[in-house]
């Protein structure tokens, strides 16, 4: 894996499109001018020159090397500076960093993956690490909800997941529309009809906190182990690298020792969902 010798020097990037998903949130193509080989999981701090920089998990295929994607939400000065970013323009890249999804202890078991919101950015480069590797897993399971129809990331990409031949894929709203032909409710509504072994099987859940906590705590009722469930907490990250102590959570830096933890190394400490 390709990880610069100082880790505070930007990789001078290329932006080749701008992809407008909903009213806020924007996908980033860029070709990075140095090899970035990132795990899903991991994320990058994209620098824009003269604003800031802001820590995102790629959204696209880690197997493509040569272009990586970053869907962000408007929220601030350097997410809105980055929606403002039109192609060619030159931004920087450092990473990639942290912890990815462990995928060697996934294989040969059942695994449902519960996504909300924006949390659909880095179950998106999950599930096609997934695709590229379905004989080495059992069956995947993927619940997905949003508010609205509109808040959708990736719909139609999502929508052919659904014909795939090893995932059984339902997908919710909190308010139904006359465009919506899925199902209508908070996601863990739609976890109910998971058919597979519990016990035995691995979860993973992405997504807003509050989406995170009552989706663990439904997970758990359904026989999950504690151990057996991997949470993305990528809030509140900054430096990536360990220096700022922004992001803590307990006895962990989450850039450092994250950001995918295992439900029981943090579920101890009382603020994981704030």
């Amino acid at each position: 894996m390709y990880i610069s010798k100082n880790p505070y020097r930007p990789i001078k990037s290329e932006v080749m499109d701008v992809i407008t998903e909903t009213s806020t949130i924007k996908t980033i193509k860029i070709r990075p001018g140095e090899p970035i080989d990132f795990k899903t999981g991991q994320f990058i701090e994209l620098t824009i020159p003269g604003v800031g920089e802001a820590p995102f998990t790629p959204s696209s295929r880690p197997a493509i090397k040569e272009m990586l994607e970053i869907t962000v939400m408007k929220v601030g000065k350097v997410t809105e500076a980055i929606h403002n970013l039109k192609k060619g323009d030159i931004i920087g890249l450092r990473g990639p960093f942290g912890n990815g999804y462990p995928l060697d202890e996934f294989r040969g078991k059942e695994v449902l993956i519960v996504g909300g919101g924006c949390g659909f950015a880095p179950l998106r480069s999950l599930m096609y690490e997934f695709f590229d590797h379905e004989d080495e897993f059992k069956k995947l399971f993927f619940r997905g909800g949003c508010k609205t129809s509109k808040d959708f990331l990736y719909r139609k990409e999502i929508e052919e997941w659904a014909k795939r031949n090893n995932i059984n894929l339902e997908l919710t709203v909190d308010e139904g529309d006359s465009e919506w032909d899925w199902k209508v409710g908070v996601v863990t509504t739609i976890l109910d009809d998971v058919d597979m072994d519990f016990a035995n099987g691995v979860a993973i859940v992405c997504g807003p906190p509050i989406m995170m906590k009552y989706a663990t705590k439904k997970l758990l009722e359904m026989g999950f182990r504690d151990k057996n469930i991997y949470l993305s907490m990528e809030r509140n990250m900054s430096c990536g690298i360990g220096k700022c102590g922004h992001c803590r959570l307990g006895i962990y830096y989450t850039c450092k020792d994250g950001p995918v933890f295992r439900y029981d190394m943090i579920k101890n400490y009382p603020d994981i969902w704030d």
